[in-house]
């Protein structure tokens, strides 16, 4: 695995030609560049003025920038002007005026109507790589992360591009997960992960239950608790590329993903299938830990790292990239926003 994150490399394409937008600030030349010259990606831009208007920019460089996202599955633009959680909403809202903001997964930013703070997870340990929202019925298409404040040591988002590891997967491997696909159980307990509450952003049960049906979801009560089943594939077509994508979130709900002594304790506590997150092949049966072990060990050889620099924003195509989270030192404060919703009914058939 690639350690990208002290090496840039200069870009051989063109400069974008410096304009002037309509907010009286000058759109200085944005170069080009890859973090490794054999790495698609991300793609980056890189603003020459550090004053560059990056909401204008974006606007006038929409078709462009969707066109490299296509292509490369993920772009960073460094080096731009954006001050506040408020200016990279706007960014987002530049390329999907129709943000997300009925995830029950992340917090919600209290600093800007579309934003979510990412994960709150242990700073020393890691978030194993995954598609947000691919264990659902409906998940963004577009995913931005902006770096508000970079952490001490560490922290780095990998991300990872999921035609590669669709492609590279071991060839039985790939059939029977094609086969069988995937059955997710979450278990929303109390003080151990996102209560239902949060999650369906409503207290009424009723309407819960509407949801899950609708979704395509089973679920059941157990006193407080939640408990719902969801069968997906373990694939996916893009809808607008067709390219084959491994999209799932089987590193994040398998047991083996969890370190070995939490994975112990919950396990005095509680059966497998009673556990916070689990995840089987469609049929019901054990996804073996071994074959937790190949997947993750490709997604480390495709892996792709670079430090976040303060202001850096990461844009990534959700259904072509997977992203993690490298443990960190120190304060660290990541925001983001999700757009262009994709339903699970609207994919085609793999």
């Amino acid at each position: 695995m690639r350690d990208t994150r002290d090496t840039v490399k200069k870009g051989t394409r063109k400069p974008v030609s410096p304009r002037t937008s309509h907010r009286g600030r000058r759109l200085a030349d944005v170069r080009e560049f890859l973090f490794q010259p054999e790495q698609l990606l991300p793609l980056g831009f890189q603003a020459e003025d550090g004053q560059l208007d990056v909401v204008e920019w974006l606007k006038q460089n929409r078709h462009s920038v969707q066109a490299k996202l296509l292509e490369h599955g993920a772009v960073l633009l460094r080096g731009f002007a954006v001050s506040s959680a408020e200016t990279f909403e706007e960014c987002a809202k530049a390329l999907c005026s129709d943000l997300f903001t009925e995830y029950g997964d992340l917090p919600r930013a209290k600093i800007a109507l579309n934003i979510y703070e990412s994960t709150p997870y242990p700073p020393d340990r890691s978030i194993l790589f995954h598609h947000e929202g691919s264990h659902t019925h409906k998940w963004p298409l577009k995913q931005w992360f902006y770096c508000a404040l970079p952490s001490t040591a560490g922290g780095c988002t990998p991300i990872a591009d999921g035609r590669r590891i669709y492609a590279e997967l071991d060839e039985s491997l790939r059939e029977e997960f094609g086969n069988k696909g995937l059955k997710y159980v979450r278990n929303f307990i109390p003080g151990l992960d996102v209560s239902w509450q949060d999650f369906f952003k409503t207290n009424n049960r009723a309407e819960v239950e509407s949801i899950c049906k609708t979704g395509g979801i089973e679920c059941a009560w157990k006193g407080e608790t939640l408990q719902t089943f969801r069968k997906s594939r373990a694939f996916a077509a893009h809808p607008k590329t067709g390219q084959m994508v491994f999209f799932n979130q089987i590193l994040l709900h398998h047991v083996a993903g969890l370190p070995p002594q939490v994975r112990a304790s919950l396990l005095t506590l509680y059966p497998e299938t009673d556990l916070p997150r689990s995840v089987y092949f469609g049929d019901g049966s054990k996804i073996p830990d071994e074959t937790i072990r190949q997947v993750e060990q490709l997604y480390a050889r495709v892996a792709v790292r670079f430090q976040w620099q303060a202001r850096d924003i990461l844009l990534v195509d959700n259904m072509l990239v997977a992203h993690g989270r490298d443990p960190y030192v120190g304060p660290r404060k990541i925001l983001v926003a999700m757009g262009e919703m994709v339903q699970y009914t609207d994919l085609a058939s793999a």
